[in-house]
């Protein structure tokens, strides 16, 4: 795509308002936009994750939990949720509306934009393992918990229209094991065989786009 034309500009208000299952699926092929003094960095979506709290036992907000980590989450849809998971940084879409903490993680991107920038922060050359993992993409963009609770309508991290897959394949989340009945929710989706997606499992079902 070379640099990131002035046409692409983010997407309005109203489509983070959509219910966290949709906004999961919608977020899929939408380009996230990172803008720092080092340059532009942009990729598709491909992978992504509803966490939707107080009921589900895998979210932060699981009862209600309100801290200073999860405070954004009680905050309006369409802002950025960055948490540190061991020494990375994780990237989410706040979802739900205001005083309903729900989020959609982002697992994996298809690099677009900035690739070469991409490669001196990961140290690597492989473009297929420079974001194909939430905490992988975070370090690709520049992604930094200094953009909690940023706007993602505004730069200069934004979400702006893509493509739209021609499938999307849903399976049970990653990595959530000690969280009861949650650990099986199909609440995982992904671009059904994109490349750049994190880990590949058997889909529970697949949803056609063109039906």
């Amino acid at each position: 795509m070379g640099d990131l034309a002035k046409e692409i500009v983010p997407l309005p208000q109203s489509f983070f308002e959509q219910p966290t299952l949709e906004l999961a699926k919608a977020l899929l092929g939408c380009l996230l936009v990172k803008e720092t003094n080092e340059g532009i960095a942009a990729g598709y979506i491909v992978e992504s994750e509803a966490y939707i709290g107080p009921s589900d036992r895998a979210a932060h907000s699981f009862n209600n939990r309100r801290t200073a980590r999860t405070e954004v989450m009680f905050h309006p849809s369409g802002l950025a949720y960055t948490y540190l998971m061991h020494t990375h940084c994780l990237f989410n879409v706040v979802s739900g509306g205001e005083e309903n903490p729900e989020a959609v993680l982002i697992r994996a991107l298809e690099p677009v934009n900035g690739i070469d920038l991409m490669k001196n922060r990961r140290g690597i050359d492989d473009v297929r393992k420079l974001t194909d993992g939430p905490g992988k993409l975070t370090k690709s963009l520049g992604i930094t918990m200094a953009d909690y609770g940023h706007p993602l309508t505004i730069s200069p991290l934004y979400i702006a229209k893509g493509f739209c897959p021609e499938s999307i394949s849903a399976g049970k989340r990653i990595g959530i094991d000690n969280s009861g009945e949650a650990r099986d929710y199909p609440w995982r989706f992904w671009v059904t065989n994109n490349k750049f997606v994190s880990r590949h499992q058997k889909a529970e079902y697949v949803i056609d786009q063109h039906n």
